[in-house]
């Protein structure tokens, strides 16, 4: 079971990476932001800061030792908690104008859950102490 929750971590992992670089809101039909690209708003470059989390993840779910195990799981608390950011900031309404979500923020947050549950039972197999 390990075994298939590190390739599904891999797996979304990746597709974090992708949905950075989809829509994320739609703003009024005029106004896309995207995580790389939030051209018009005082967002920021969100998607930058998952792109970075996610290549860590990578190597560190790659990397077969104690210690890449243990900071995997602070960098997925730090992913998870920006993508909730993300979304709840994101998404609200402002102004009476309210933005319509799109898959790319959906994405983001189920990689980042799946991605949790990845690196909360990694697969590795710890040696006895003589």
């Amino acid at each position: 079971m390990t075994r298939i929750l590190k390739y599904l971590g891999i797996a979304a992992a990746m597709t974090l990476i992708l949905a950075c670089f989809l829509p994320w809101v739609n703003i009024h039909g005029n106004l896309t932001v995207k995580g790389v690209d939030t051209t018009g708003t005082n967002f920021g470059k969100p998607g930058y800061l998952h792109l970075v989390f996610a290549l860590f993840f990578l190597a560190f779910t790659l990397i077969q030792r104690l210690w890449a195990k243990r900071f995997n799981l602070l960098v997925i608390v730090f992913n998870i908690a920006w993508a909730i950011r993300n979304y709840l900031v994101i998404s609200r309404c402002e102004g009476g104008e309210c933005p319509q979500k799109e898959i790319g923020l959906y994405l983001v947050l189920i990689c980042s859950v799946i991605m949790t549950f990845s690196a909360l039972f990694p697969a590795m197999e710890l040696r006895e102490e003589k």
